[in-house]
């Protein structure tokens, strides 16, 4: 089976190394790929935004699967159209997606589904969100409605930021790009964990829970970001926990979203808070996760493209997911100034010499390839991943060897797993 995945990111390198690893696959295409990429797949450009320009590529290339990366061409509606040229896709459909590219219809879903949430206020005007504030305590969250690559969502520590916040959303000032909904969230208290599950649309099955680091700053300090570290561990969620999520969340999410006439297929996946009053969904998102995929897919022993096939197909109650144990994590490497401005183009070195670190997976967010030499391409730009038996020891496996790595202006944090390394005696 030849497999073309679509995107560019360290989630669809991670997706790519896995689905390489199944002895079906005889060709692994990456579109557009970046310079890690390059390595293990055949990389060939098209245009994210592009629906035709995709549709024209899968003609052109006949793969027995296509996996949707980003939520882009989700949004865009490239599975839709894909299945509609007779192709075999995993991703939901544009009207499925909207669990995530709506933050309004997917607090409007919860609460229709009486699926546990953040108390919420839908806004179209700065009046509307003075009016609205009123209920909520500080510190709150705002979030624009739309995609933001994780830079939407805003936490105010008073009601004069909140609605500095949200005068910038909609004025289109602090995102680049004004937005006609504004959403105003209470602000919740707890652990964060990314609970990711296939589905194909009937049946649901958990991966490993992971926990993301979204903060560019050590101590989760400073601005949002695409995620800058992630680890995974057996002792994040016990099995009484994770069937009770399963039960009240995923499962409701999905038969519900069957019952509205927008099956979802693909990856769900549940943004939680754990807090006192038990897991509340921050958020949806229709894809695998940057970085969780990359630590995730790290611990799965079964076969990736299995799983997603079935999922196409109707039959994931017939596929079974089996994991390592222990952890993983994944350190993410950014350009200075990330999530502001940031040079591109500069050399990386040590790629070679970290690689060969037991365990150690690198996986390229933003990268390209001129003359042999990889050179930087993006915010983020490779997550260093690995596993061990512990926490301690996937965590030191990965800071060997993002030690050996380099590019001018190099950034990562320090910390990743800090919370978990917190509470152990």
């Amino acid at each position: 089976m030849k497999v073309l995945i679509l995107g560019s990111g360290g989630r669809e390198h991670a997706l790519a190394w896995a689905v390489k690893r199944s002895s079906r696959v005889t060709e692994v295409v990456c579109a557009p790929g970046n310079g890690g990429m390059a390595e293990i797949a055949r990389c060939v450009p098209v245009e994210l935004r592009d629906v035709a320009a995709m549709v024209r590529l899968a003609e052109a290339e006949q793969p027995g699967l296509t996996i949707v990366g980003p939520e882009l061409p989700l949004s865009l509606g490239i599975v839709d159209t894909l299945q509609e040229s007779g192709f075999r896709v995993f991703g939901p459909t544009r009207a499925a997606a909207m669990l995530e590219t709506s933050k309004g219809f997917a607090k409007r879903f919860l609460q229709r589904h009486k699926i546990p949430t953040a108390n919420y206020a839908v806004c179209t005007s700065i009046a509307e969100v003075e009016k609205a504030i009123e209920i909520f305590h500080a510190p709150m969250v705002v979030k624009a409605d739309g995609l933001h690559a994780g830079k939407g969502v805003i936490i105010c520590e008073s009601r004069a930021t909140a609605i500095e916040a949200a005068q910038g959303i909609f004025s289109g000032t602090l995102l680049g790009v004004a937005e006609p909904h504004v959403i105003l969230e209470e602000f919740l208290e707890g652990d964060e964990i990314s609970f990711l599950c296939l589905t194909d649309g009937k049946h649901v099955t958990p991966l490993v829970p992971a926990q993301d680091h979204k903060r560019i700053g050590e101590g989760d300090t400073g601005p949002n970001t695409g995620g800058m570290g992630v680890y995974s561990t057996d002792a994040m969620l016990d099995p009484a926990m994770t069937e009770w999520i399963l039960r009240h969340i995923a499962e409701p999410t999905v038969r519900g979203m069957a019952q509205e006439e927008t099956p979802f297929t693909g990856v769900l996946y549940c943004g939680l808070m754990m807090t006192a009053r038990g897991p509340q969904v921050l958020e949806f998102n229709a894809r695998f996760g940057d970085p969780e995929t990359q630590a995730i897919l790290l611990r799965l022993e079964s076969d990736l493209v299995d799983a997603l096939e079935a999922c196409t197909n109707g039959r994931l109650a017939e596929t079974e997911l089996r994991w390592s144990k222990g952890a993983s994590a994944c350190v993410v490497a950014s350009s200075s100034g990330y999530p502001g401005s940031y040079k591109t183009g500069l050399p990386i070195t040590g790629l070679g010499e970290a690689a060969r670190v037991p365990g150690v997976e690198i996986f390229h967010s933003g990268s390209s390839r001129l003359n042999g030499q990889v050179l930087t391409g993006g915010g983020r730009v490779l997550g260093v991943t690995s596993a061990g038996a512990t926490l301690e020891e996937a965590l030191a496996r990965a800071y060997e060897a993002m030690a050996l790595i380099h590019f001018d202006g190099i950034y990562y944090r320090r910390d990743i797993g800090h919370r978990a390394l917190m509470k152990k005696p």
